[in-house]
């Protein structure tokens, strides 16, 4: 149970930095104050999971389908996948009803480099165990 806490905590923290630092990447409602982490704090929560569902089993599929892009190019293709499945995720948001968009390809390459290096630096900060 602390292992799935702490995991949401992380990917929490990472989407609502991706969310607050990119322009295209975006919760809807109050942008500031006491309301805007009322309204916004249950679908950053949503969408967490949601990424967490989508990385978990879509991501492993597609490096294993893009291994040969991936080798080509030294691994920045991790990237592009990356984004891919946080555009996936704003549409699968979009369904739940969540108010979360990501805005195009661009600005979803700038939330997967800013979720991975929050990740990264939560899951320094706490010590997480694999």
């Amino acid at each position: 149970m602390t292992r799935f806490l702490t995991w949401l905590v992380t990917n929490v923290l990472a989407v609502a930095a991706a969310a607050w630092l990119i322009n295209g990447i975006s919760f809807a409602g109050p942008t500031s104050g006491r309301a805007e982490l009322e309204d916004k704090l249950l679908p950053v929560i949503g969408v967490a999971l949601i990424l967490g569902v989508i990385t978990s089993f879509v991501k492993p599929v597609l490096q294993l389908l893009s291994f040969p892009l991936i080798i080509l190019t030294l691994g920045i293709f991790l990237l592009v996948i990356n984004a891919a499945l946080l555009m996936l995720t704003g549409w699968v948001a979009h369904h739940f009803d969540l108010g979360f968009e990501v805005d195009g390809f661009w600005p979803a390459v700038g939330g997967a480099i800013v979720i991975t290096v929050v990740t990264w630096i939560v899951d320094g900060l706490i010590g997480v165990d694999d």
